[in-house]
């Protein structure tokens, strides 16, 4: 991803990744290591996207969108924005609702009911700052966004969890919150394959980044 950014010009061509990683967890530029706290035999690697850490491994459609911002004609946060609604429609899909927290990036759902489609409280408002703490109670996170801009140009990107071994989440403070519940399609009741959940959130993010 690196070397495609860094060797890109007008002309190259915005490309869509998508892959399943080994377990390893992956650190963010202003990831802590106080926040890794028994990584046991699982590799950490750093890495030079924002937030955390965060795990990867088997089960996980990890998405990578190789975007030209400026051509495409939208700026950071209209890409983030853009990003968590493919997978909030990817999730629907399977019938679930994903919910946005304020001033923390990434999808959610309702623990007691991941198929109820009632706003949350902790729900981003228009003209209501985040200078609180964000507040998770209830919720499980299912997918972890942690992007890289360069020139206008993205990488790294956003992970959605299917079908894991969710025990590695419980060794580090995910994405820097100390507690904060990791789930996946499996644990929530929606029984899919790593290539369906690959082939609708593929589909999504092609629809909801197109210029």
């Amino acid at each position: 991803m690196q070397d495609y950014t860094a060797a890109r010009t007008t002309e190259s061509a915005d490309l869509l990744w998508i892959c399943e990683h080994p377990a390893l967890y992956t650190q963010g530029l202003a990831g802590k290591n106080d926040h890794i706290l028994s990584p046991g035999e699982i590799p950490v690697i750093a890495t030079n996207r924002g937030g955390q850490v965060t795990f990867h491994g088997p089960g996980q459609v990890v998405a990578y969108p190789l975007i030209d911002l400026q051509r495409a004609g939208y700026y950071v946060k209209e890409y983030v924005y853009r990003l968590e609604e493919a997978v909030i429609r990817t999730l629907a899909h399977f019938g679930v609702t994903g919910h946005r927290v304020a001033g923390a990036p990434g999808i959610y759902v309702r623990l007691d009911d991941p198929f109820s489609h009632a706003m949350l409280p902790q729900r981003p408002q228009k003209g209501v700052g985040t200078s609180s703490a964000p507040d998770f109670t209830g919720l499980g996170k299912i997918a972890a966004l942690g992007i890289k801009v360069s020139r206008h140009c993205t990488y790294h990107g956003v992970a959605l969890n299917v079908a894991m071994d969710l025990e590695p989440f419980t060794r580090i403070n995910p994405c820097g919150y100390a507690g904060l519940r990791t789930v996946d399609l499996s644990t929530i009741g929606v029984h899919t394959t790593w290539d369906e959940a690959a082939q609708v959130l593929g589909q999504q993010l092609g629809t909801r980044l197109a210029p």
